[in-house]
Parts: C-alpha cells; sequence; structure tokens
C-alpha cells in the first residue's frame, strides 16, 4: 500500500474540500473536478486501497457495497442509464492510487 496520503484520503478526512454527493461510513461520493459527462461522480471507499490488485478477501463487502449503492446515485442523479469505470494501474489509466468508481451519464 502506498504510504503518501492520497487526495481522496484528505477529502475523506475534510483537509481539502469537494462537493460531496453522499456519505456513508464505507464510502464518499464526490462530484469528478474534471467531468466526462454531465453526471460524472467518484465513489471512493474510506478504506485506503491502492488498486484492484490490492483487494483483499475482506474487501468483498465493502465493493459490493459501492456496487449497490451506483443505481440508487444514478436514480438520484435523474439518470435512467450510466456507465461505470475503474482505472487500474498506471498503464490502466489510474491517475490516483485509491480504488474509486467512476459513475458517468448523461
Amino acid at each position: 500500500m502506498n504510504q503518501e496520503k492520497s487526495i481522496f484520503s484528505k477529502i475523506i478526512d475534510r483537509e481539502i474540500p469537494a462537493d460531496i454527493v453522499y456519505e456513508d461510513d464505507k464510502c464518499i461520493v464526490i462530484h469528478d473536478i474534471n467531468p466526462k459527462a454531465r453526471v460524472h461522480l467518484l465513489i471512493i471507499p474510506k478504506k485506503p486501497i491502492d488498486t484492484l490488485f490490492d483487494l483483499k478477501p475482506e474487501d468483498r463487502d465493502l465493493m459490493g457495497h459501492m456496487m449497490l449503492l451506483l443505481p440508487q446515485l444514478a436514480n438520484a442523479q435523474g439518470l435512467d442509464g450510466f456507465k461505470t469505470q475503474i482505472n487500474t494501474g498506471a498503464s490502466g489509466g489510474q491517475e490516483v492510487f485509491h480504488i474509486h468508481i467512476h459513475l458517468m451519464g448523461n
């Protein structure tokens, strides 16, 4: 695991501001600062996990929680369809090494 605190951890800890859409004990959801669609949210687990490669069996419930949250968030944003994306590793386009799911829709 990366020892340096990610921008997402700083947002979770309220060290830097973000446009928060939703939050619970497991994750936080924010608007992407560089949106690629009319609705572009980031679903970020509060547990810092660098990439999908770093998931452990005990993270199953956390990832399931985030997946089940996606359609609820999409409905709340008025979307009748959406796209999700998880970039993994630098060669997979990941820029922030703290797992997050992009939810995008128009």
